[in-house]
């Protein structure tokens, strides 16, 4: 454990941790199921320190950016955030990530935590122009609060009204009472709830995440950790990198064609590849699976469609809102329809199972 990475709210944990990607993280402080309950019904308090931050500033920043990525940056203004994707020439997946627009000029790229330095290495690579790359991750501390109690929590500790942030949107040096440093205070999140994903100085970051704990311990808030983490994104169809996408799986396929603006002017890596998907159909999609029989897909098994091998599954687990065997596959798309029977190899055992609708959750 020596080796691994420890964030800034490392002290506050009192709980078992594992390898995450080279971190020292959390499965779980309560349990995954509790934890999972809090943040659909009150609210749940993560920490997620060890993602990147990358800072791409200059005045060609933008112009930089639509080369880079599928999504269309000139769309986003300033307090603006949004989804997007790098891809290879091939149209797999280097990474999917959260761009926010700080200024004209000035971009903060979220990545995924295990991808940071590739990731790092990829944009420093893909430079041109007046653009300057920083990777400013260690300065970081990053908070998600989310649940339905997520907005008045927070709000109990900051004089900004956050009823002012739309979803996508952010403010910048938000003020939280008894914490030094101020925040980007983002209305996003990785759970299918409303709430909020905060950027502090890495010195405020134990503070706030005890200032939080304590403004929501009337309202059932309860830290949640990376176990409650993937149901919660799974159950609400948020892809994880790694297993919805990755290098050999396009962001076509894995049903996210709205990130992936091919009309934009910018040729960006793998633009022909993905329009020629978008427009003509991937051979392979993500659908969602509910067990037929008993047992659980995970990642990695093999789906069969009357003996031959059709595709995989990418995520699967019981989902603790909807008490049932799910997964998502990546199978044939002549099978992607609601209703397709299909056979999930569950180690030894074939098991049934039939293509339904995503997301599982849906928040009202």
């Amino acid at each position: 454990m020596g080796e691994l990475k420890r964030t800034p709210i490392f002290p506050a944990y009192n709980t078992k941790t594992v390898d995450f990607g080279g971190w020292e993280m959390p499965v779980q402080f309560i349990g995954i199921k509790d934890e999972h309950h809090a943040t659909r019904e009150k609210a749940g308090l993560f920490d997620v320190s060890h993602m990147g931050e990358i800072l791409v500033e200059g005045s060609d920043s933008e112009t930089f950016l639509q080369k880079l990525l599928t999504n269309d940056v000139s769309k986003v203004s300033v307090n603006q955030a949004q989804y997007t994707i790098m891809c290879y020439e091939d149209g797999g997946t280097v990474d999917d990530l959260i761009v926010y627009k700080l200024d004209d000029n000035k971009y903060l790229l979220v990545v995924n935590a295990a991808n940071t330095k590739k990731d790092f290495e990829w944009i420093e690579k893909h430079v041109e122009g007046s653009v300057e790359v920083s990777n400013v991750s260690d300065q970081f501390v990053q908070l998600a609060l989310q649940g339905p109690k997520a907005e008045p929590i927070l709000q109990a500790l900051t004089d900004d009204d956050l009823s002012e942030i739309k979803f996508f949107r952010f403010k910048q040096d938000v003020a939280f009472k008894g914490v030094n440093h101020t925040a980007i205070v983002s209305r996003t999140g990785y759970t299918g709830e409303d709430g909020f994903e905060i950027y502090i100085d890495q010195a405020s970051g134990l503070e706030l995440w005890n200032a939080i704990l304590e403004a929501g311990k009337d309202d059932g808030v309860t830290p949640v950790g990376l176990g409650a983490r993937d149901t919660l994104r799974f159950e609400a169809n948020l892809a994880l990198y790694g297993q919805e996408l990755s290098k050999d799986i396009t962001p076509i396929e894995a049903g996210l064609g709205f990130a992936v603006k091919v009309k934009k002017d910018s040729d960006f890596n793998g633009k022909v590849v993905l329009k020629d998907q978008k427009e003509n159909g991937p051979k392979r999609k993500l659908v969602g699976i509910e067990m037929l029989d008993k047992g659980i897909p995970r990642h990695g098994y093999e789906v069969f469609k009357e003996g031959e091998p059709v595709g995989f599954v990418t995520s699967g687990t019981q989902s603790p809102t909807l008490g049932k065997n799910v997964g998502l596959a990546l199978v044939k798309t002549e099978l992607a329809n609601e209703g397709e029977l299909l056979d999930i190899q569950v180690r030894k055992r074939t098991l049934q199972a039939k293509v339904v609708p995503t997301p599982f959750y849906k928040r009202k």
